[in-house]
Parts: structure tokens; C-alpha cells; sequence
């Protein structure tokens, strides 16, 4: 489904920045645009995705920091180079495997924030439904 969004996306990207319809087409092509960015399901999403992003960036990050903490002073401690070399590694598995439970917590949390398919696909009955002028 990434896939055919992003697909799209660069088809409209190219139609808009290579079109010769003019500055008039254009501007109907944004305002569609612009009517499509501001319906609810859409909203929806990005407010899903911002939650999600927010999450992952205070997630990952500090267990990737806090894991290359714990190599580094594994590194430096006293002992011969094989003994730090062994800490080194040890730590760093360790370290491996909290990154990965917080990046599998985040894929949790991204397919928690998913909406089921009816909710997606249904339209809100609350509001009038625009007459078409085509």
C-alpha cells in the first residue's frame, strides 16, 4: 500500500512540475489538493503518523545512545585487549537487543495507531454530501 501512495504522490509531483496546462491548471490541481489534505480520514492518518513518529524518536534513539554508552565504557575499562574486546561485544549484544525491542515496540505501536479497514473505508454520515459541478 506504500507502494501505490507513494506512486501516485510522484505522479502528481511530475504532472504538476512538468505540466504545460499552465498556471490555471495548476491552481485546480492544488486546490484538489489542498480538499484532499483537509478531509477527515486523511487527518486522521497524519495525526496517527505524527503520534507514531513522536514515539519512535524518543524510542530508538535513546536505546542507540545509551547502548553505545555502555560499549564505549565496556571498551575503556582496565584489562587486557581481549578481556575489553569480550565486554565490548557482550555489551554490545546487549545493546543490540534493547534497540530491537524498542524498534519492535514501535512497529507494536504503528499497528496499534492502524486503523481497521471499515473505519477507513466508511465516510462520515454527519455531513452533506458536496454536489458534484462535473
Amino acid at each position: 500500500m506504500k507502494g501505490k501512495a507513494g506512486l501516485v504522490i510522484g505522479l502528481a509531483a511530475g504532472y504538476v512540475l512538468g505540466t504545460r496546462a499552465g498556471r490555471e491548471r495548476y491552481e485546480q490541481i492544488k486546490t484538489q489538493a489542498i480538499k484532499v489534505w483537509e478531509l477527515d480520514p486523511v487527518q486522521t492518518q497524519v495525526t496517527r503518523v505524527q503520534a507514531f513518529g513522536a514515539t519512535a524518536l524518543k524510542a530508538v534513539p535513546s536505546a542507540l545512545w545509551n547502548g553505545a554508552k555502555k560499549v564505549t565504557h565496556a571498551a575503556s575499562e582496565s584489562g587486557t585487549a581481549q578481556e575489553r574486546a569480550q565486554r565490548a561485544g557482550s555489551a554490545a549484544k546487549s545493546s543490540a537487543k534493547k534497540v530491537a525491542d524498542a524498534v519492535e515496540e514501535s512497529v507494536a505501536d504503528a499497528k496499534k495507531a492502524a486503523p481497521s479497514t471499515s473505519t477507513t473505508s466508511s465516510r462520515s454520515t454527519s455531513k452533506p454530501a458536496a454536489s458534484s459541478g462535473s
